[in-house]
């Protein structure tokens, strides 16, 4: 799975990991609710196998939209828990609950 979760049991936290496998992107950002869909915020790193990753501390019992920015282009998590709409965007994004 792209998104994997650590729930911390010392506070409300979840340490998300975000995982997107793309070797053909020089560049991937995550962009979501959770930072104000800042395309500048939350880069990923990219791994020697192709895959970017990051890990992002979320509060628990939420809901998140998200989504990744590849070269510039918006594209929706590989596996994601579910789609949901975003009349704002006119599109769907991916949901992550937690």
């Amino acid at each position: 799975m792209a998104v994997s979760k650590k729930f911390l049991k010392s506070k409300p936290v979840c340490k998300v990991t975000f995982a997107y496998t793309a070797p053909e992107v020089k560049e991937l950002s995550l962009v979501g609710d959770f930072n104000e869909w800042d395309v500048t915020a939350t880069p990923l790193k990219k791994l020697k196998n192709g895959t970017f990753k990051v890990v992002v501390d979320l509060e628990v019992d939420k809901s998140y939209e998200y989504k990744f920015i590849a070269d510039g282009e918006y594209v929706n998590d590989d596996e994601p828990e579910a789609l949901v709409f975003n009349e704002f965007a006119n599109t769907e994004n991916s949901l992550l609950e937690l």
